[in-house]
């Protein structure tokens, strides 16, 4: 299966060029077309390096709650030797251009375009571009919910190649999800997969759940049932969705449909002392 990942690029739109776009930012859910991720909307990170990163989600109040995701965008020799600062993090690396040397544990991994690392909370990692061309990768970032009893997950690197996708019931193989951690492994607190549909396939029904959602289209277009709105989307859009918002798809080809899906999972709900001030 030939796979491929869109990534940013920069740069800026002429002046020539209309300004309405596809950017939607609404109660329920936000979307953030590929053309909007350009070069004066950047961030930079203490102790990266030649580094970049496009900030495309953090916890705000209206806005994503239990996660952070940037696209991180290295230069040749840039990377970080010091690359999580706070302590309670964990995270999910996911190539999508370029070549990373992950040093985890002491152990040197290369990671390429579909390579994947899980970094608990505390890990020893740094991260180096050593090739002659920009690395673009996901860093999708939580703070770990620690259950006394349950021990914390350990790191792990793999790749979309490496995992087979799991078909969802009575759909053929037309809609299947790329699991990365087994769903009934309590230790893991978010899931990050990758969710695959063939041209023509759906979402039958409008999912209301109570994860949070962070959507990155990899590959494709389709059309987003995101609340009470059908929106367009094409690779390299993100799409946030708060818990309980109503989402279906429909993807109408010619190609694959695919995207990298954040969602937090295996917690009780935090509840709220009706006596706190």
């Amino acid at each position: 299966m030939t796979r491929s990942y869109y990534a940013p690029h920069g740069g800026l739109p002429p002046q020539t060029e209309l300004l309405t776009g596809r950017a939607v930012f609404t109660e329920a859910y936000a979307v953030i077309p590929r053309g909007v991720m350009r070069d004066i909307v950047t961030s930079v990170l203490p102790f990266w390096d030649n580094t970049r990163a496009w900030v495309i989600a953090r916890p705000l109040s209206g806005f994503a709650e239990t996660f952070s995701q940037y696209i991180m965008e290295v230069a040749p020799g840039g990377g970080s030797d010091k690359p999580e600062l706070a302590p309670e993090a964990e995270g999910v690396l996911f190539v999508v251009e370029g070549e990373m040397t992950l040093t985890l544990e002491g152990a040197a991994h290369r990671l390429t375009a579909g390579g994947y690392a899980y970094l608990p909370p505390g890990a020893n990692w740094t991260l180096k571009n050593r090739s002659a061309a920009p690395l673009r990768f996901h860093w999708v970032r939580k703070a770990y919910e620690a259950v006394d009893g349950i021990p914390r997950p350990e790191a792990f690197v793999t790749s979309d190649e490496e995992v087979k996708p799991i078909a969802m019931p009575g759909t053929e193989g037309k809609w299947a999800t790329t699991r990365f951690v087994d769903p009934s492994d309590v230790r893991h607190d978010m899931h990050v997969n990758i969710v695959t549909f063939e041209p023509g396939a759906v979402i039958p029904f409008a999912e209301t759940h109570v994860m949070e959602h962070g959507l990155y289209v990899l590959e494709g277009k389709a059309v987003y049932r995101l609340n009470r709105d059908w929106v367009e989307v094409e690779a390299g859009d993100f799409m946030w969705l708060r818990a309980f918002c109503p989402q279906a798809c429909y993807a109408g080809g010619p190609g694959r449909f695919r995207y990298l899906l954040y969602k937090d999972v295996n917690r009780h709900m935090k509840l709220k002392s009706p006596f706190a001030p």
